[in-house]
């Protein structure tokens, strides 16, 4: 295994690169499984050929298939029902309240379907909004 930010070859039991200091598995400037230097946003290796986290995500929905999380979005959108369900449970509150009190949350919810569709929208359980 190899550091994702600074490509020093990296125990498997690590938790941080000695090197640079990131944690493992974060940073997008070296392949994690040669260590050789990516392209910017780069989908694939060129060295080895191995997909690089942003292919194997697909949009990053916490490992949710994209089309049911889409359907939620758009039907149940208003509600956050798509943020609990991908874990983002902050959010939802978020949703929940700017629905009921000024109606926010159905507009809120289209962003959030165009973004899904188009492989945009980044699962963060932290954001708010």
């Amino acid at each position: 295994m190899y550091c994702k930010n600074c490509g020093k070859e990296m125990n498997d039991n690590q938790a941080i690169c000695l090197e640079c200091g990131y944690k493992a598995g974060d940073g997008d400037k070296h392949c994690a499984n040669c260590g050789s230097q990516l392209a910017p946003n780069a989908a694939v290796c060129l060295n080895c050929g191995v997909a690089t986290k942003k292919m194997a995500d697909g949009g990053n929905l916490n490992g949710k298939d994209k089309i049911t999380i889409a359907l939620l979005c758009f039907f149940l959108g208003g509600f956050g029902v798509h943020n609990f369900v991908m874990g983002e449970t902050k959010r939802g509150i978020v949703r929940i309240v700017a629905s009921l009190c000024c109606g926010l949350g159905c507009i809120l919810a289209l962003i959030d379907f165009i973004k899904i569709l188009l492989d945009k929208y980044e699962y963060d359980p932290e954001k708010l909004i």
